[in-house]
């Protein structure tokens, strides 16, 4: 059951002009959000955060939970500014063609009419908001399942919503991924054709594909005939607009041996069929298999469930039983994972890492993040229902 916790939340509803700066002088101790209607495209977002009258700690996420600024600490007086670009589409097409966005997607902040802007942590605090149509900025399209997808609600996250943190205003993410989609049904569904419809040429698509494509069984499913065969199509047609695609095998479920030392491996040939589609194809592959395995042996057993929805009875509001996913990331797990697709990235020295924040630093997943010193302000709205696919 999906539970809207009791948080103020404040929803402004405009129509955006071109570089129109909104004076919000907006403080609060609770969460808060901004919306404005605008076609689908990409925007360049401008916030300055602080207050004149009291200090302030403001994370900075936009339309279904994309983190885009960690807490930022001003003092009294004093103000921060940052830009990043925000994807926003609606399921249209054309005038006769849409996304079959599945029932709960209806819901999402990702497909509505409106760019959403949250504000959340400590004491959220924001000067004003610039909001202009952006056409020069590379976009980063991402295909896949639940493990991609921006997660609407607490307490599940993916790697998607967390990856556009890293990157400038010169690089826009754009997350078509569902929870339980394969390739064959992600196509079936019109989300590469709506894709198409928004990339230009030089863009970059990225595809994560094999938790449900494993578990089709129609005559001729499996990873080397209809999963190697889907995949090409998506090469195929992203090249032909004149876009690259970027393959990533499947994160690992979170499953060890009978010693809990070493993980058990759960997606059979799939990895290695990709492998081989992206060795014939020329394409870049990113090994997420093999970097969240080192992740979770590194944590170990028991550590490792803090990167996935591993919650005790009432941890959430209307949560009366324990959580225990061994597929899902928490936003922690969702944080690394998007850190490792970066330094997927580095391997190949693709173009849009010249948009790197200057914070970054290069990450090892056998060397992760303290989880006890992490921290994520939860979203006003929690689902306890899993998310679609294992």
């Amino acid at each position: 059951m999906r539970r809207i916790v009791t948080f103020f939340v404040m929803l402004a509803l405009a129509v955006v002009a071109h570089g129109q700066t909104i004076e919000l002088n907006k403080v609060s101790d609770r969460p808060f959000y901004y919306s404005v209607a605008v076609p689908d495209g990409n925007y360049k977002v401008t916030v300055t955060l602080g207050a004149r009258k009291r200090a302030a700690k403001t994370v900075v996420r936009a339309e279904s939970r994309r983190l885009f600024v960690e807490e930022v600490s001003t003092k009294k007086g004093k103000y921060a500014t940052y830009s990043f670009i925000v994807n926003k589409r609606s399921p249209r097409i054309d005038d006769k063609t849409v996304v079959k966005i599945k029932e709960r997607e209806k819901d999402y902040l990702n497909w509505d009419d409106s760019l959403t802007l949250e504000f959340n942590g400590a004491a959220p605090a924001v000067r004003s908001i610039t909001i202009e149509p952006d056409t020069t900025a590379m976009t980063v399209f991402l295909c896949g399942n639940s493990t991609v997808v921006d997660q609407n609600e607490e307490p599940w996250a993916s790697w998607g919503q967390m990856i556009p943190r890293w990157f400038d205003e010169r690089v826009a993410i754009s997350n078509h991924a569902e929870s339980g989609l394969t390739a064959r049904t992600f196509l079936a569904s019109n989300r590469l054709d709506k894709i198409l419809s928004m990339m230009k040429a030089g863009d970059y698509v990225f595809c994560e594909f094999g938790h449900n494509d494993e578990k089709e069984h129609r005559p001729g499913d499996g990873a080397w005939y209809h999963y190697v065969y889907n995949l090409k199509i998506f090469i195929d047609r992203v090249r032909e607009k004149g876009g690259h695609v970027v393959l990533l095998t499947p994160t690992t479920r979170r499953r060890f041996d009978d010693a809990q030392q070493k993980m058990v491996p759960t997606h059979g040939e799939f990895p290695a069929a990709m492998r081989s589609v992206a060795e014939r194809e020329n394409v870049p592959l990113i090994d997420l298999n093999t970097m969240t395995r080192q992740f979770f042996e590194t944590l170990g057993f028991e550590d490792s469930k803090r990167a996935l929805v591993h919650y005790p009875a009432n941890t959430f509001v209307g949560q009366d039983k324990p959580l225990a996913d061994n597929t899902h990331f928490n936003p922690y797990g969702a944080y690394e994972v998007a850190k490792m697709v970066v330094m997927g990235m580095k391997q190949h020295q693709l173009p849009m890492l010249k948009a790197l924040r200057d914070d970054w630093q290069d990450f090892n997943p056998c060397q992760p993040d303290d989880f006890n010193a992490w921290h994520w302000y939860p979203a006003p709205s929690i689902e306890v229902r899993k998310p679609d696919g294992n």
